[in-house]
């Protein structure tokens, strides 16, 4: 294990933290939040002392392998997490440490969850941060690293890192250098959240508020400024959202494709018509389970049904209605969409389209060599072979991911709540979507939850936005040995 490398790039990592507090801080003092400024400048000096201790370690060798990239990866979110938290914490407005954890792992993982009750009563510096840890995990902070600074001339490294923190099965390269693929990837992403920002301003939406709200989007995080969440915006700023929710759970290598102009190939994605197919269908099934509670309103019913279902799949967790009152038939759908989630490469959680695409396919391979045990076939996606490799990672994945559900339903189970409060707690966390039913509705949030409850909740969002192995790695013995 490569310690001296790993604490290098770690502290390249909080470095970038720390320069993007500079604007909350900045707002802090202009606004005159005395107590919210102190938190961040003590904060921003807490983390140069640490990143500057940690780059005084010395590199004696440049080998860097997968684990020493799972373990950084790891590393670096909780880390990121533990100082993001210090402002909340220090300026008095999350007096917990573990609320404030919570809080902010819930912020980087775009997960969406909160134990916050009131959220207009936080000052807007915090408020800024708090969406703004949204747009910064949403595509990955090493992806952003990767994006601006030469960490190491070796391959490797970058092809290790972009691995461990890439959501999906596998990692595709849009340029002949990785970190290039990552300046394509942020430069799309900064785009399509400049366009949302515009389209909000021009829609009457206040700017502070365009800002934020496209920040919690971009990410598919889903932290509001507002209490109601989405509620109380136009119905045009609603459909915004909705559609640019949709967007950003799309695979990003798509919108480079149709940059190209290769139309052909983003129509045959066989991924994206799975994605759209499903968000299509459950809209159309949940509109006509809920029309009477729209007094048979189609276009009302329609509209709130569509937020609703893009919100959940591609678990940003915004609300506008609280679903929570909905027949049981549509409740279900959801939940099902809160395990699925977007496309691979792309900002949501869930187990991801391609990987219940893979499953199918395999299926129906297994199928037919039952009917003919002779026959040797092949699983193609988008034309090209699936390796064995990666439909046994993706069953490996499907493993891991029960085993942590179950633990985790009964660690939190301890705290004596609903089956339907439990279950979908975990599952939002796991899958970063937020919002889940009965206590932790769209309407409630997870402050009722013990201290050890919101730990372990913590760990299923960090190990959900990770895809589960970075975050287990820290905890396998044979990782750390030479």
């Amino acid at each position: 294990m490569n310690i001296a490398m790993i604490c290098r790039i770690l502290g390249l990592t909080l470095g970038v933290e720390a320069a993007f507090m500079i604007p909350p801080l900045a707002i802090a003092l202009a606004r005159r939040e005395h107590s919210a400024a102190v938190g961040f400048a003590v904060t921003v000096a807490a983390i140069l002392v640490f990143a500057a201790l940690l780059r005084r370690i010395k590199a004696r060798r440049r080998e860097y392998y997968a684990r020493e990239g799972f373990v950084t990866v790891g590393l670096s979110w909780v880390l990121l997490s533990v100082f993001g938290a210090l402002p909340f914490c220090l300026s008095g407005a999350v007096p917990s440490f573990v609320d404030a954890f919570f809080e902010t792992v819930s912020g980087f993982t775009t997960t969406g969850a909160s134990v916050i009750a009131d959220v207009e009563a936080l000052p807007v510096s915090l408020l800024y941060w708090r969406s703004f840890t949204h747009w910064l995990g949403g595509m990955g902070v090493l992806v952003f690293l990767l994006a601006i600074i030469p960490i190491m001339k070796g391959k490797s490294t970058l092809v290790h890192l972009l691995r461990a923190e890439s959501p999906g099965p596998s990692v595709e390269k849009l340029a002949p250098k990785l970190h290039q693929t990552a300046k394509i990837l942020y430069g799309i992403y900064i785009a399509l959240t400049m366009v949302q920002i515009l389209i909000l301003l021009a829609g009457g939406m206040p700017l502070f508020d365009s800002v934020t709200t496209s920040f919690a989007t971009a990410g598919t995080g889903g932290f509001a400024i507002k209490n109601d969440s989405m509620a109380g915006y136009s119905p045009f700023q609603q459909g915004v959202v909705t559609v640019f929710m949709a967007l950003f759970g799309v695979n990003f290598n798509i919108f480079y494709l149709l940059l190209l102009r290769q139309f052909s190939r983003v129509f045959r994605n066989q991924e994206l018509r799975l994605y759209l197919g499903t968000m299509i269908g459950a809209i159309l099934l949940i509109t006509w389970n809920v029309l009477p509670q729209f007094d048979w309103n189609p276009g009302t019913a329609a509209h709130h049904v569509a937020f609703t279902v893009s919100s959940v799949m591609t678990t940003t967790g915004f609300a506008t209605v609280d679903f929570n009152q909905w027949p049981m038939f549509s409740k279900t759908i959801l939940v099902i969409l809160m395990i699925f989630g977007a496309c691979a490469g792309s900002t949501g959680g869930g187990i991801k389209s391609i990987r219940v695409l893979i499953l199918f396919k395999e299926a129906k391979r297994n199928i037919r060599k039952m009917l003919r045990p002779r026959s040797v076939s092949a699983i193609h996606v988008d034309g090209a072979k699936v390796d064995d490799e990666v439909v046994h990672g993706v069953h490996d994945y499907l493993t891991v991911y029960t085993i942590i559900s179950i633990a985790s339903l009964l660690l939190i189970a301890i705290d004596n709540f609903s089956m339907e409060t439990s279950l979908t707690a975990v599952l939002a966390c796991l899958n970063n979507i937020g919002p889940g039913l009965d206590l932790v509705g769209p309407m409630g949030n997870y402050a009722c939850f013990s201290a050890g409850s919101k730990l372990i909740l913590s760990l299923d969002m960090l190990i959900g936005r990770l895809e589960i192995f970075p975050m287990l790695m820290l905890a396998v013995p044979v990782a750390w040995k030479r």
